[in-house]
């Protein structure tokens, strides 16, 4: 029962984060382009929540967790006004490479696809 409701409020912060981030100033996370929230686990305390970055450029995904680590105290105190938890998580922020992972692995299945097709077509020339 209370894996469901962490699950809920996990969900919930990534939720308001994603909003916030739209709106945060700093030119080293506004400027970047796309800059998205995977995922959040949050400790069953409620004390710690793991944000997990994706940055589309990663040449400047260093630069994007220093400047969220450095707005973590706003978006926390922002958080906590908006879902009015007993406790407000303290923010961790994580590189996530899972959406780079996933595209690398999409374009190893389409090079064997095309192998594939391209095999398919010398048999029925043989």
């Amino acid at each position: 029962m209370a894996s469901n409701r962490i699950g809920r409020i996990n969900e919930e912060i990534q939720r308001e984060l994603s909003d916030q981030l739209r709106r945060l100033k700093d030119p080293r996370v506004s400027g970047t382009g796309m800059v998205s929230i995977t995922r959040v686990d949050t400790t069953g305390d409620l004390r710690y929540a793991r944000v997990y970055i994706s940055v589309l450029d990663k040449s400047q995904e260093k630069d994007v967790l220093k400047g969220l680590k450095s707005a973590s105290g706003f978006l926390r105190r922002e958080l906590g006004r908006t879902l009015q938890l007993r406790y407000t998580p303290e923010l961790q922020f994580i590189a996530d490479d899972s959406i780079q992972h996933g595209a690398h692995i999409l374009e190893i299945l389409r090079r064997v696809e095309k192998d594939d097709e391209k095999q398919g077509g010398d048999e029925a020339q043989e």
